[in-house]
């Protein structure tokens, strides 16, 4: 039980320097660069865009706000995986990735190590411990006191510091996340500071930025913040296409290529999709045709796509494309061309 409070409590305490300013402070924190106190939102954002990004092995721990050291072993799916190095994420991706139709689950093997978001490692010895951890984390969640995962910062960076007179008192590179979260967390109350701007950071994983100012840091958080709502909102959209496309049987409804429906073509076949990602469109006209094979795979950006392969039949490989969902209910799905807006497709469920 000890060991239990403790987790909790030094995983709340990653969060607990992010609290309102007071008057004073918000008088002091303005387009002064030089008057960035400890509590001030320039500071807050510096050290949440330096926690230690928990995300990247999601699929393996469910929780964002620490990652699991290595080795680990899990049960996915009924498997005993044992995770030597990174390179082993594969196997459990593999797992979790080869139904759709399917409730994934991964069972952890205790006692196991996690780093929480202010890089302390820490040892979890039971589930009900590792519960206390996902608690902790989604009421940090709630409260915006995560990380920022969506923007990271490229070093080095340089420092400043002041006095409360406004005075520098002297300046610091900073090398790494970890370095400029221990720093910021440290930064005492008898003091200013001042990023040495223009800094780059790298938005939504593959933007490159220049940030010139405390208030453009700002900016871009909420951009990359907003997108990446884009991104989780596309993801869960596409889980639900998966799961309409699985539990129906569909036939092609429209397809526009080069301003000519073309929907005839496909007027006497179904076409079914399986939940390992296959796909099979069926002549229902004449059982002696042969079925015609291909696969599938739902993902998404911003936006939800579907990618279909058919081979062997020159018809159904008109429809390899990765097609972007425009909209979707149960009972049909619209696809446009993600190289060609005018080329079109529609599956209805029969």
């Amino acid at each position: 039980m000890k060991n239990l409070k403790f987790i909790t409590a030094i995983l709340l305490m990653s969060f607990v320097g992010f609290t309102s300013c007071s008057d004073e402070d918000d008088k002091l924190n303005g387009d002064n660069n030089k008057t960035n106190a400890a509590n001030s939102q320039a500071a807050q954002n510096l050290e949440r865009s330096s926690m230690h990004n928990g995300s990247f092995d999601d699929f393996l721990d469910g929780i964002s706000c620490s990652s699991i050291l290595l080795p680990v072993t899990a049960t996915v799916n009924g498997t005993d995986v044992n995770v030597i190095s990174e390179s082993d994420y594969t196997t459990v991706i593999d797992i979790l990735s080869e139904y759709n139709n399917d409730d994934d689950e991964v069972v952890l093997h205790f006692p196991l190590s996690v780093k929480l978001s202010n890089y302390t490692e820490i040892q979890v010895s039971n589930q009900i411990e590792y519960n206390a951890l996902v608690m902790a984390c989604n009421q940090a969640e709630n409260a915006a006191e995560t990380a920022i995962n969506c923007l990271d910062i490229n070093f080095p960076i340089t420092i400043f510091t002041y006095s409360l007179n406004f005075d520098q008192t002297g300046s610091v590179v900073i090398e790494s996340e970890e370095q400029l979260y221990t720093y910021m967390n440290d930064f005492g109350n008898d003091e200013y500071f001042a990023v040495n701007y223009p800094i780059t950071a790298n938005m939504n994983s593959d933007t490159v930025i220049s940030i010139t100012s405390d208030l453009d840091l700002q900016t871009k958080i909420t951009e990359c913040i907003a997108t990446e709502d884009e991104m989780e909102e596309a993801e869960e959209n596409a889980e639900t296409i998966e799961t309409i496309l699985v539990n129906g049987i569909f036939k092609v409804q429209s397809f526009v290529d080069a301003s000519v429906e073309k929907a005839n073509n496909y007027a006497d076949y179904t076409i079914n999709f399986a939940g390992d990602l296959t796909c099979t469109a069926q002549n229902t006209a004449n059982s002696t045709i042969e079925n015609v094979q291909g696969t599938y795979k739902v993902a998404s950006q911003t936006e939800v796509y579907i990618n279909l392969t058919f081979s062997g039949n020159a018809t159904f490989e008109l429809l390899n494309n990765s097609w972007e969902v425009t909209s979707s209910s149960q009972s049909s799905i619209s696809l446009k061309s993600s190289t060609n807006a005018a080329v079109t497709l529609i599956l209805a469920q029969i």
